[in-house]
């Protein structure tokens, strides 16, 4: 099933994504992942794509086909132009149409400097019309509600995101945010400019002070007053934080959702407890 089909049905998409073991842990590590975000039946799961080499691509592909084989729900691999050149492109699509898997996430990814870039595809646009062109697959591409990093200004994102989808992208899934207001007047722009492909709201719920100034810091999110406010409160004390935190991403999603979103994505970070206790929550919701 391409990824496009799921959305229009009545009901909000609810999607995850997961992210290949650490090249010390064996792939199978990813098994205690899957095995507990199969009882919530996401409609689907994607799967990140490292900078790595072609090991690490592989293993992308060895966990969608997982996730497509054996748990029987659709995945979504990830495909970067700064990985994959397009013998690369060429022999990964090969292999996922072999397992079975329909759908990817074209990306231009980010640079990993012990790694050197491909450079066949400079921008995500010409990844997503090489594979459009040539394959029969589902083309997924990223969307920044509060721009791009290396935009200059939002007209400019919009337009870029534009070009993406005029090459073929058929959903779009978004960065992390954490106020809603930015992802709406994300939405409004988006709609002005034509862009009318499925476009599902990114969410990582807040589980660490540490690890979400990193995600900040390389995505260029901003963090809310209200979320600020839980940052220092809670920052020295995990177990509060992670309440908080995940309470915090219920409520975002619970108003997205009011607010008539097509579909919720959620970063996992390969944790399923908290995967499972979000979706426990608004399991009623999305379906009104």
């Amino acid at each position: 099933m391409k990824l496009c089909e799921l959305f229009g049905k009545g009901r909000t998409v609810f999607s995850c994504e997961v992210f290949p073991p650490k090249k010390s842990d064996p792939v199978d590590s990813i098994y205690k992942t899957l095995d507990g975000l199969k009882d919530i039946r996401p409609d689907f799961i994607s799967v990140t794509f490292g900078a790595g080499g072609s090991q690490v691509n592989q293993t992308t592909r060895e966990i969608a086909a997982l996730i497509e084989n054996q748990y029987h729900i659709p995945a979504m691999a990830h495909l970067t132009c700064v990985a994959a050149g397009r013998e690369d492109v060429d022999r990964l699509l090969a292999d996922l149409k072999a397992d079975g898997v329909e759908n990817v996430l074209a990306l231009r990814g980010d640079v990993n400097p012990d790694y050197p870039p491909k450079t066949d595809f400079k921008y995500a646009g010409e990844l997503v019309r090489y594979i459009r062109e040539r394959e029969n697959f589902g083309v997924s591409a990223a969307c920044y509600p509060e721009g791009h990093l290396e935009s200059p200004d939002l007209v400019s994102d919009i337009r870029h995101l534009k070009e993406k989808v005029d090459a073929g992208a058929q959903h779009l899934v978004s960065q992390l945010f954490f106020d809603n207001e930015d992802f709406f007047r994300f939405l409004e722009r988006a709609r002005i400019a034509g862009i009318n492909v499925p476009i599902e709201a990114g969410i990582m719920p807040v589980l660490s002070a540490r690890s979400i100034q990193r995600m900040v810091s390389m995505c260029g999110a901003s963090l809310p007053g209200k979320l600020t406010r839980i940052l220092a409160r809670y920052g020295d004390h995990p177990e509060a934080l992670r309440e908080a935190g995940i309470a915090y991403a219920i409520d975002q999603i619970s108003d997205l959702i009011a607010g008539g979103v097509e579909g919720i994505h959620l970063y996992t970070m390969n944790n399923p407890d908290v995967a499972r206790q979000i979706a426990g929550s608004i399991s009623s919701i999305r379906k009104v």
